[in-house]
């Protein structure tokens, strides 16, 4: 087995050497089962830590002064000291900028988009920054989506860009929207989604193919504690309710008073200003997830450069 994918898994699920090359072998190295097998055995935590942080760079945001646009983007680049320049994160904005101004499809489109007039297309203002810091850099990913008149769009940006967040919502009026309370509360939401990490909105939200893979890896966990299996399929069910709650927007515990949902929230807020309010859409992105920083060996490095 390639000691590639043996240390891909062990940084998914911090699992050991060993039981990452067994289960390798067993699933003749597939490493979406191998995790699923190593959590089912309790030898892996939760799938999030595939999101663990291992990249340096920014998340930004910018909403737009009249409140019409909304962007999320998240510019790579490879040491922390660049990410915390002035020059680095004002051209992360200025992206995010951009962005909202010519909503381009994707990144491809993005590159291929003209930046400014001096600087050619977006590609090539990045092979400019590139030579300018002296680092590999990258635009990984974006969202932005154009709020109407009866909603409210906030973000957080947390950590000096490690996690960012936008999140809008859905007013019953256009007078509600324009209130004020419910920037508020929006504010707050996105700090309860960074804090949080929800998977979707809701259960309903929820692909068949995802509960589906969920409860076979409780199931087969439950097996593996020693219950029968008619009694693993009773605790798969608590379990289930269980992992709904804390992956579900709605249904997770709201991060400054934990005795109300989210949804409950909702439902509260909405009734004490006079109209419903609901959450549109949200965005969350961590600062290099799921992307595996290679670790420098700098014992290597010094006795290479003796021997020069």
């Amino acid at each position: 087995m390639s000691a590639e994918k043996i240390k891909e898994l062990r940084r998914i699920t911090g699992a050991g050497f060993l039981d990452c090359k067994k289960v390798l072998e067993e699933t003749g190295g597939d490493v979406e089962k191998a995790v699923n097998i190593l959590r089912e055995k309790g030898l892996a935590a939760a799938a999030k830590k595939a999101g663990r942080q291992t990249a340096e760079g920014v998340v930004t945001a910018l909403i737009t002064d009249d409140g019409t646009a909304a962007v999320l983007v998240e510019v790579n680049c490879e040491t922390d000291f660049v990410a915390k320049t002035d020059d680095f994160q004002a051209f992360a904005q200025d992206i995010a900028r951009h962005i909202a101004e010519n909503k381009p499809a994707d990144v491809d489109q993005l590159l291929q988009q003209q930046f400014a007039s001096d600087q050619g297309t977006m590609a090539e203002a990045l092979k400019s920054k590139i030579a300018q810091f002296g680092e590999n850099m990258s635009i990984r990913r974006f969202a932005h989506f154009h709020p109407g008149e009866t909603s409210v769009v906030d973000q957080y940006i947390h950590g000096g860009g490690k996690i960012g967040v936008l999140v809008e919502l859905d007013c019953e009026t256009a007078e509600l929207a324009a209130g004020g309370q419910v920037e508020e509360l929006a504010h707050d939401l996105a700090m309860h989604i960074a804090a949080s990490n929800p998977v979707c909105l809701s259960r309903e939200d929820m692909t068949e193919e995802t509960v589906a893979r969920e409860k076979e890896v409780l199931y087969n966990q439950a097996v593996n504690e020693g219950k029968k299996p008619e009694i693993a399929q009773q605790v798969v069910k608590g379990r289930l309710e269980k992992y709904f709650r804390e992956s579900c927007l709605l249904e997770q515990p709201f991060v400054r008073d934990v005795d109300v949902t989210v949804k409950e929230l909702l439902a509260a807020r909405g009734k004490e200003l006079g109209g419903s309010i609901k959450i549109g859409f949200f965005v969350r992105f961590e600062r290099g997830e799921g992307i595996e920083r290679e670790e420098a060996d700098f014992a290597a490095e010094v006795a290479k450069l003796q021997k020069n």
